[in-house]
């Protein structure tokens, strides 16, 4: 498998360099947190919930790309495929806590984890309450019945769309939080990798692939999906990823739902239109209504080739927060 071409200048300062220029990109709206890996808004109102997210860069724009109007407030970001270590985070939720404590949103990797609860509990220390919602969308791990088994992959998106909605509306923590994790409950997804990315210090796929393969329920990071087979066509992927998804949950008949199709890093919007085409067909027959979608690329893994779908179970308080308009360097909604 060939080495991918990458512009960067030391692989070793990678991370750095682009922390610096995702802060540039903003145009003032966000500083960097000295010394660490993490950007805060520079503007958040007194008395606020605080909204936290991060994990491992590499997955641009998640999650430094979603700070901004009705979406977070403060990221924390480590390493390539790495969670950010305790201390970072500590000090990116202090530059963001405005009285009203913090709610941290990340996707359920044991790395992330442990990190994000070491600092909770350091920052209880502080008088600083914290609450955590972990994404665990991924439906090709894990069942229903074991959620903290499930990775987190693009539902973080909508988990961190509707959180920042809540925590701009909401004065309590405590209800910033619940609705944050009916979201997180509601949410599912899978994913399908054609091929690797890479890892910008070393330049070694994340993953082997086949050149006439696919994995599909395939991980964010190349983690072991539930399949590996020949490529098909995009209908038939897209069938194969549908069916777990749909009946996860269950969603059915009368739903209504958000879909996103998310491209993780080399897919091109031709491809991923296509793949929509069809999830809107399978949606359609199974009598479930989109009341949103979004298609493009949030969550990446370099230049990883493939995509996932995301679905989350609408009721009438997740429409208003998904509804807000938010705007950042990598979302921004009407």
């Amino acid at each position: 498998m060939k080495t991918p071409k990458k512009l960067l200048n030391d692989p070793r300062r990678a991370t750095q360099e682009m922390m610096e220029g995702l802060v540039l990109a903003y145009d003032g709206l966000v500083a960097k947190v000295e010394g660490h890996g993490a950007l805060f808004l520079n503007h958040i109102p007194d008395g606020k919930v605080a909204l936290l997210v991060g994990g491992g860069s590499g997955h641009e724009p998640i999650f430094g790309g979603f700070l901004g109007k009705n979406l977070g407030d403060g990221a924390a970001c480590g390493e390539v495929f790495t969670s950010p270590p305790p201390q970072t985070i500590c000090e990116t939720a202090r530059a963001i806590h405005r009285g009203q404590g913090v709610v941290f949103v990340y996707g359920n990797y044991s790395g992330d984890t442990m990190n994000f609860d070491m600092a909770a509990e350091l920052l209880a220390a502080e008088g600083i309450e914290t609450r955590t919602i972990r994404v665990r969308d991924d439906v090709a791990v894990g069942s229903p019945d074991n959620p903290d088994d499930r990775r987190g992959i693009a539902g973080d998106v909508f988990v961190i769309k509707i959180a920042g909605g809540a925590a701009a509306e909401l004065t309590s923590l405590e209800e910033v939080s619940r609705v944050a994790a009916k979201a997180e409950a509601n949410t599912r997804s899978m994913g399908v990798a054609v091929s690797p990315g890479s890892l910008p210090e070393s330049g070694k796929p994340t993953f082997e692939l086949g050149d006439d393969e696919i994995e599909i329920g395939m991980g964010a990071h190349g983690e072991k999906g539930v399949k590996r087979q020949k490529l098909s066509t995009a209908d038939d992927i897209v069938d194969q990823m549908m069916a777990p998804i749909l009946r996860d949950l269950p969603f059915g008949a009368g739903d209504e739902v958000a879909l996103l199709i998310n491209n993780l890093g080399a897919t091109t919007m031709f491809e991923l239109l296509i793949a929509n085409r069809r999830v809107r067909q399978i949606l359609a027959d199974t009598g479930v209504k989109v009341h949103r979608s979004f298609v493009g690329s949030w969550l990446t893994s370099q230049e990883m080739a493939g995509f996932s779908i995301t679905l989350m179970k609408l009721d009438e308080e997740l429409k208003h927060y998904l509804d807000l308009p938010s705007g950042s360097f990598g979302f921004s909604s009407l």
